[in-house]
């Protein structure tokens, strides 16, 4: 996002935040009724528009959305989303975007009460890694053919009783609406949600060999100083890299693997 969308989504977050700073505020409850607005908004496109529509006055489009969801939603989450119909966005696909978003935030809030939200990001991880490397249940999950039903019943599975309750419902939710995304993509954005909400960034290391808890503090202290913010590191191993580590931060890699080394002599070489 960016302009007017971008500072309509900061302001939410601000609200969000202050909502759920509230213990009595059911966050699950909450996370699921936002969910529920968002398919709303995708669906009806026309709705979509009336409620980002920069010719209505804000509170008009507000005064819309409260009869429209009143009786649909609970106050925190009528709250929300009619703050965020008073604000101003760049493109009306935005703001379901952004309700998507805060539902995540919602279910992390979940875990964060619980103390298990170092949990749900490793678990949200760590899932990421087995769908990367397991061709056949990456099919099984993103077959257009298949039915909600019949993904949600094999994630079941897989993460039922394994996983936190949380990860598996915002994996759950994933998969059913990907919302245009692929699965990777949709993983590493509640990876990196669920990171946020504790004021870390995350920096994904792949390494040929498990990294001891010495290389880990060292590295994560390292990455700290450099990026000047708390980096929280999600290990990888991959025997491929011969070597060394690749830390990847965002969009930048720092790779110091041996089988990049060799790849740069040979491009020299062959230079």
């Amino acid at each position: 996002m960016n302009g007017a969308s971008r500072e309509a989504l900061a302001s939410a977050r601000e609200r969000f935040d202050a909502l759920t700073d509230d213990t009595s505020v059911d966050a699950a409850k909450l996370a699921e009724e936002l969910a529920a607005v968002t398919a709303l908004l995708d669906r009806e496109a026309s709705l979509r528009r009336v409620l980002t529509d920069p010719a209505q006055a804000g509170e008009a489009r507000a005064e819309l959305a409260g009869r429209l969801l009143g009786n649909q939603v609970g106050g925190p989450a009528l709250e929300l989303v009619t703050g965020m119909v008073r604000s101003r966005w760049s493109r009306s696909r935005d703001l379901p975007d952004a309700i998507e978003e805060l539902s995540y935030s919602a279910e992390l809030v979940v875990a964060q009460r619980a103390g298990r939200l170092d949990d749900v990001e490793d678990e949200v991880f760590r899932f990421g890694r087995i769908v990367a490397s397991a061709g056949e249940l990456r099919r099984a999950l993103t077959d257009q053919n298949a039915t909600v039903a019949a993904k949600t019943e094999l994630l079941h599975s897989l993460l039922g009783g394994r996983a936190n309750p949380v990860t598996e419902r915002l994996v759950i939710r994933l998969v059913g609406h990907p919302r245009g995304r692929s699965l990777e993509a949709g993983l590493d954005a509640l990876a990196k949600l669920a990171a946020s909400r504790r004021g870390r960034t995350i920096a994904v290391v792949t390494s040929a060999v498990p990294l001891s808890e010495g290389q880990r503090e060292r590295l994560g202290a390292a990455l700290t100083e450099l990026y000047g913010r708390q980096i929280h590191l999600n290990l990888d191993v991959d025997p491929e890299v011969l070597g060394g580590l690749q830390v990847r931060v965002g969009d930048e890699v720092i790779n110091g693997t041996i089988a990049e080394r060799l790849d740069e002599a040979s491009r020299r070489m062959a230079g």
